[in-house]
């Protein structure tokens, strides 16, 4: 007997929704819509991304790490807003209503949740190309959101961790080979990401501005200096490298590879030993990258020399 909407909602998914000790879902999962509460003092954050087969994740990639992979591209935007995540809702298109795939992925989908305390809280089931869309929300303290727009010149540029491995392990996936244990790690990277909430939540107070690196460092980064209307002069010597053995195309993935979901900040000189200790307590690598600047735009320098911009990050509709 084949799997109808409300089978698929009640096996596979009101699971990630125990409501228990939940005092701010007054009604979740099971009704036209969710209601829930934000605390007084405080503002509510809502973000939310689609993932298609093909285009952010490959055919042939697990349904547990597109279900995990779903989640944490959302918590890795309240991450960048240093808001702390409570609810999402789920869209999930099938091709199919497969037994096997529904389990594998509602597993990676609640594994993650279950890291967050997040509560699945509704959503909607149909019939179509596989394409899974989450929507989640979360809540700051007023007015005290992290933004894109207030990097302010003479601010110090960090970003935590490394950029470019996810981008790596989706070419070593399209080799077509076996991996290597070294190409399975940055295939991990990109399978399942790690969103930094916890460091985004401690950035509060600490960073002027934010984002989470999602279409590659330079693309993202460029975001932070339009929208704050000022430059970013970048140091090529500074930036994290993938462990790749050719520098060149370590430098390249590390500049323009998308899908890694750290974050790159702001910070003023006056802060740098907070975010020190901030970096220590978390057990986080972060990285001073380089500089606000008057004058407008990115550019990256090797030492003294102003290089040449690669072309920067993924853009759904280049041609």
């Amino acid at each position: 007997m084949p799997l109808l909407e409300f089978d698929i909602i009640k096996q596979y998914f009101s699971k990630i929704t125990t409501q228990k000790n939940v005092t701010d879902i007054h009604l979740g999962i099971g009704d036209d819509a969710a209601i829930v509460s934000v605390p007084g003092n405080e503002q509510l954050v809502v973000c939310t991304d689609t993932l298609n087969a093909g285009i952010h994740f490959p055919e042939n990639t697990s349904a547990f790490d597109i279900g995990y992979k779903a989640l944490a591209v959302n918590l890795s935007d309240l991450a960048a807003m240093g808001a702390s995540p409570k609810w999402f809702t789920l869209n999930l298109s099938l091709p199919e209503a497969n037994a096997h795939w529904l389990a594998e992925f509602s597993g990676g989908l609640q594994q993650l949740a279950a890291n967050y305390q997040l509560e699945l809280i509704g959503g909607d089931t149909t019939r179509g190309p596989l394409s899974i869309s989450i929507t989640l929300a979360g809540h700051i303290a007023n007015s005290q959101g992290l933004l894109r727009s207030t990097a302010k010149v003479g601010d110090k540029v960090y970003m935590s961790g490394c950029t470019g491995e996810a981008a790596y392990g989706l070419a070593c996936l399209m080799g077509g080979e076996k991996p290597s244990e070294n190409q399975s790690y940055f295939i991990s990277r990109l399978n399942q990401p790690s969103a930094r909430v916890d460091l985004g939540l401690r950035l509060m107070g600490i960073a002027t501005s934010c984002i989470d690196i999602s279409d590659g460092l330079l693309a993202d980064i460029t975001h932070i200096a339009d929208a704050s209307d000022c430059g970013i002069k970048l140091d090529l010597n500074a930036i994290p490298l993938p462990r790749i053995d050719d520098v060149d195309t370590a430098r390249r993935y590390a500049l323009t590879g998308g899908d890694d979901y750290e974050l790159v900040f702001t910070v003023p000189v006056s802060r740098q030993i907070t975010l020190d200790k901030i970096a220590e307590q978390l057990d986080i690598p972060i990285t001073c990258i380089g500089e606000v600047v008057t004058e407008k735009g990115v550019k990256l320098f090797d030492n003294n020399t102003l290089v040449n911009l690669p072309v920067a990050g993924y853009e759904h509709f280049s041609a």
